[in-house]
């Protein structure tokens, strides 16, 4: 699947986590540092289902608030186990619109 326009840049949060809905799926869009870079995860917690973009964000790691498991917005990758975590998709911004690669392979 190609990239896809799902949101201006302006309306991602720089301090926390934005939440989209896009064609029925549940999505947490990070923008790291006040810079144009857009980290995009599943927005479901595989633990209980908690809304990771309504989790705290320090040092490059979203805090699930449910139940705390936390995820490095690098990898998807729970920092307490590799065997949990959530899907990353590659994201870009052009001409100040998010772009994500829907593809189901993503990162």
């Amino acid at each position: 699947m190609p990239f896809v326009e799902i949101i201006e840049l302006r309306r991602c949060r720089t301090d926390g986590g934005t939440f989209l809905e896009h064609e029925g799926r549940e999505f947490a869009l990070f923008r790291t540092g006040g810079t144009d870079e857009i980290i995009v995860l599943d927005n479901t917690c595989p633990h209980a289902g908690g809304n990771l973009s309504g989790g705290e964000v320090s040092d490059g790691i979203v805090s699930c608030p449910w139940h705390d498991w936390k995820f490095d917005l690098k990898t998807g990758v729970c920092v307490h186990s590799d065997r949990a975590r959530v899907k990353r998709y590659p994201a870009e911004v052009r001409d100040g619109i998010v772009w994500v690669d829907l593809s189901p392979d993503g990162l």
